[in-house]
């Protein structure tokens, strides 16, 4: 069994096929005969082998081993795809396709091969092999064809599970279901369904026709027996002895077709009506009525028998016998017929409750596509309950739980913004430091450019009254003071641009401010904000422009800014705590985009989470992180710029984020 797991889909599936036949061939060995009433001492036996030219046994390992060959190689040859793509695994969406397309068709196709074949090859052995009527051929056909179908059902599903596997690994490939192969509901149930109706049904009809036939073969015989041995048993005193039988027989016939037959010393046999016996008759006669009381059979059936009797007449041995039918051919019909009705009701029947259960389920569905179709899930869509059996427990179910959904999914965005604005203000406060540091230079220089104008200001008043005091004192007094008022000037303008980013910083994320900016402006704000954190891990941020400082960008500067801020910050953190290190800010234009790249080369990013990173809130940081960054950032950038943000990353050598930003 090992071997077989390992093995090709086509031996398994060679395997299990020539398995399950050849136990359903051993079951039908034995049950032909009694269900088809075989005259005894006619099956493996000398007579048989002079009848049909082979031994039943023979003729049937013969029909076997034909079906095992020719499915084995059909099933090569339409696996063959699987077998090799089993094998090489390749992506290719076309040939993945092809192979999802057998998969789903070989189950079907094979069901109503499996009907076909078996009944044809069994009807050309029969054909070919001896004295084998065509009614029998007929019955026996129906008796293969209910095997055959019970044998499709049985593969259908055994190929269904084998390849579900194939199914299942070959859907990674591809994107969309394979509704070009889809079969409708009732169409796969029907097939389920219908083995068991239509062998119940063939059996049935056979089972009864052959017991009926057997039992009433038995009441004519003994009737027949009985009349003849008592005529046989009167002193005849006539030398026509077929007259004489007539006279005392033709009244006890029980049917039209019934006739007399009297067989002289020399094997001469005439009838009553003129009428020929078969070889089969004739030859069971000879050789096996004795074993069987005197009884005969036409063929290896019971539609037509004999009852024989040997006496002694002036001297001469003659074998008087009656020939009667039991049944016509047209019985055997009408019970095919009654059968075929009785199936083709219940198909129909079949059918709709199938095509019920199919609406149904398809009212599903479409509730399903229309909860689908809302991608904001504001609305409830409730399936309608149109029944009160377990689907309407279905639709009952899901519509509980879509109201249960909804809320959580209410309740889920009121959290997800809570913990956005969380985020947002814990980043904030992280630039506290930083914009304390940032304000204290400044607020210091400006205190000291203060001092030192007042000096100024005071040498000045001093001076007015003082005629030592040149006019070139004067404008070297004043350059003075105009000196200290431009620094307190670009003192106070660097305030403003810290006062600017930081509250920029401090607008919620539930405004949405459209504006325009340029990379200069984006630049300096970033500089502004992660100057202290830098400075405070000895981080150098390398700023490079590839593109005009003074080019627009449009959208909300302030989540953009805040999307470098914390890639620079994931990127410090990057280094763990190593100094020295570099990060790079590179703003450069491909095609209509401005793609603005956060490079670092620390250890990098593994594929797991790298894959992850913009579609679930995930951390590399453990206990330290929350994962809301870059999934917040992600959602920024969609939201403000309709842009995009990838990843480049390799374990050892470093990260880098791009930022894609669409021109206008």
């Amino acid at each position: 069994m090992k071997y077989l797991k390992k093995s090709k889909i086509s031996t398994k599936l060679t395997f299990y096929f020539t398995f399950i036949f050849l136990c359903i061939s051993v079951l039908f060995y034995f049950l032909l005969p009694s269900l088809l009433n075989y005259p005894p001492h006619t099956i493996n036996t000398k007579f048989d082998k002079d009848v049909s030219g082979l031994y039943y046994i023979y003729q049937y390992i013969i029909a076997i081993t034909v079906v095992i060959i020719l499915f084995t190689i059909y099933f090569k040859v339409s696996l063959k795809k699987i077998d090799k793509w089993q094998k090489n695994k390749t992506t290719n969406i076309e040939t993945i396709l092809d192979i999802r397309k057998i998969c789903f068709r070989f189950p079907y196709k094979s069901y109503l091969i499996l009907e076909i074949v078996p009944v044809t090859i069994v009807s050309l052995v029969l054909g070919l092999t001896g004295a084998h009527s065509e009614i029998l051929i007929f019955k026996i056909g129906i008796l293969v064809f209910s095997f055959a179908t019970l044998l499709s059902s049985f593969f259908l599903i055994i190929s269904r599970n084998i390849l579900y596997p194939i199914l299942r690994e070959s859907s990674r490939y591809i994107n969309e279901s394979d509704t070009r192969y889809k079969i409708a509901l009732p169409a796969k149930l029907v097939f389920e369904i219908f083995p068991s109706i239509l062998v119940t049904a063939l059996l049935i009809a056979l089972i009864g026709y052959s017991r009926l036939t057997a039992e009433k073969g038995n009441l004519i015989c003994t009737y027949y027996k009985t009349n003849l041995s008592n005529i046989l048993s009167s002193n005849i005193e006539t030398d026509n002895l077929m007259q004489y039988l007539n006279d005392n027989f033709s009244n006890l016939l029980l049917d039209t077709e019934d006739f007399i037959f009297i067989e002289n010393s020399n094997g001469d046999i005439i009838t009553s009506n003129n009428s020929e016996l078969d070889d089969f008759f004739i030859k069971y006669m000879h050789e096996l009525s004795s074993e069987n009381d005197n009884r005969v059979y036409e063929t290896y059936t019971v539609d037509a028998q004999g009852v024989i009797n040997t006496f002694t007449y002036n001297g001469e041995t003659y074998t008087v016998g009656i020939h009667y039918r039991i049944v016509s051919s047209s019985l055997l019909y009408y019970f095919l017929l009654s059968s075929a009705l009785l199936f083709l009701f219940n198909l129909i029947i079949l059918f709709y409750i199938t095509k019920s259960l199919n609406s149904d389920i398809n009212t599903v569905v479409e509730g399903l596509n229309e909860i689908i179709s809302d991608e904001n899930n504001v609305q409830i869509h409730r399936l309608p309950i149109t029944t009160n059996d377990s689907l309407g427990e279905l639709a009952m179910s899901f519509n509980k739980i879509q109201e249960l959904t909804k809320n959580n999914i209410d309740e889920i965005h009121d959290n997800q913004e809570m913990l956005m604005e969380r985020e947002r203000l814990a980043s904030l406060g992280q630039l506290i430091g930083g914009i304390a540091h940032n304000l204290k230079t400044p607020i210091m220089s400006i205190s000291g450019a203060s001092e030192g104008l007042n000096d100024l200001i005071n040498e000045y008043k001093q001076s007015i009254t003082n005629p030592q005091v040149t006019v070139e004192d004067h404008y070297a007094i004043s350059n003075d003071m105009l000196e200290w008022v431009t620094k307190i000037k670009s003192y106070t303008e660097y305030m403003s641009d810290v006062i600017t980013a930081v509250k920029g910083q401090a607008v919620t994320l539930s405004e949405n401010l459209e504006n325009s900016f340029t990379v200069e402006e984006l630049v300096k704000r970033v500089d502004i904000l992660m100057k202290h954190e830098l400075k405070n891990a000895i981080i150098y941020l390398k700023v490079s422009l590839l593109v005009d400082e003074k080019l627009t960008l449009h959208g909300n500067i302030n989540s953009l800014v805040q999307v470098i801020n914390n890639m620079i910050s994931n990127a410090i953190q990057a280094y763990n705590g190593e100094t020295e290190k570099t990060i790079e800010l590179i703003v450069s234009k491909e095609n209509n985009n401005v793609i603005i790249s956060i490079k670092d080369y620390a250890s990098g990013i593994s594929n797991d989470i790298k894959d992850k990173l913009f579609k679930e809130m995930i951390t590399t940081k453990g206990k330290n992180g929350t994962g809301l960054g870059l999934y917040m950032s992600y959602s920024n950038i969609r939201a403000y710029f309709n842009g995009n943000i990838t990843i480049n990353s390799t374990l050892g050598e470093g990260t880098t984020f791009n930022i894609i930003l669409p021109l206008l």
